[in-house]
């Protein structure tokens, strides 16, 4: 069974249909790893989450800021934003089912050989830290509570980990690392500002992946959300999401010992 990575898709449905050509996907004999943000900004979110639902067990989606941002806005805990491209899914028959099957996805997946997220993970966390923590806010994401878990899912703080974090200062602060995080200073302090190019953000902040004292330097991880970052290789961390909606490229990356990307180019929106 080949394992294909798929970067951001943002609703770019046409893009991912042309990549799964390339790659001469099987439903039967592959499986899809998406790294969240399957919605929102694209023309055809509501395309998109019905395919990648309809694939059943050959695809695998990690929850992005931009799917949550769905649920949030769904269950009206946020307003739609001028730049949202969500209100074809609002306003669908099968809303209800496609939002119910989206509340059920990981914040993170692993196999024996590598680990999947959105955006990335704070220096403290080993591997069984941050399953524990993806769990937490799954169990409140699937649960009877999930609009209490809405209600107080945004905000920037706390914006770094201690061990003391409680409630819902502590599944703020999962998510914000799981979807939103790009940047740390030296201490793992979560920066929600910059998302520009690396190499030009103030010299204080560095990459999380490249942080010296990172405790899951050991996993192979497969992440995206850092558009203006594009395909990256650093420590073990290996960055898709190559800027599709914005007239990138929409990547595949075929894991294994020897890792295989493929890419398109788009036309962007």
């Amino acid at each position: 069974m080949a394992i294909y990575a798929i970067g951001d898709i943002q609703g770019c449905y046409d893009d991912l249909l042309r990549l799964l050509d390339k790659i001469d996907f099987n439903k039967k004999s592959d499986q899809l790893w998406f790294v969240g943000d399957l919605v929102n900004r694209g023309p055809k979110s509501l395309e998109t989450l019905r395919f990648i639902k309809s694939l059943g067990k050959s695809a695998v989606c990690v929850l992005g800021n931009h799917d949550l941002h769905l649920l949030a806005v769904a269950y009206k805990h946020s307003p739609i934003r001028a730049k949202d491209t969500l209100s074809p899914i609002l306003h669908a028959k099968d809303k209800d089912e496609l939002l119910d099957w989206l509340r059920q996805r990981p914040l993170f997946h692993y196999n024996d050989d590598f680990c999947l997220l959105h955006a990335g993970l704070p220096p403290q966390w080993d591997f069984a830290t941050a399953k524990k923590m993806a769990a937490k806010v799954e169990r409140e994401l699937r649960g009877d509570n999930h609009m209490k878990f809405f209600k107080h899912m945004y905000g920037n703080q706390p914006d770094q980990w201690s061990d003391k974090l409680k409630g819902q200062d502590q599944l703020r602060f999962i998510v914000n690392c799981f979807t939103r995080m790009r940047l740390c200073d030296a201490k793992g302090r979560l920066d929600f500002h910059y998302s520009g190019k690396l190499g030009t953000q103030p010299k204080h902040l560095i990459p999380w992946f490249d942080l010296a004292h990172r405790k899951n330097t050991q996993l192979k991880i497969i992440f995206g959300h850092w558009s203006a970052l594009g395909y990256h290789h650093s420590n073990n961390c290996y960055s898709i999401d190559t800027g599709c909606l914005w007239g990138g490229q929409l990547t595949a990356l075929k894991l294994g010992k020897k890792m295989h990307r493929i890419s398109i180019d788009c036309k962007g929106h």
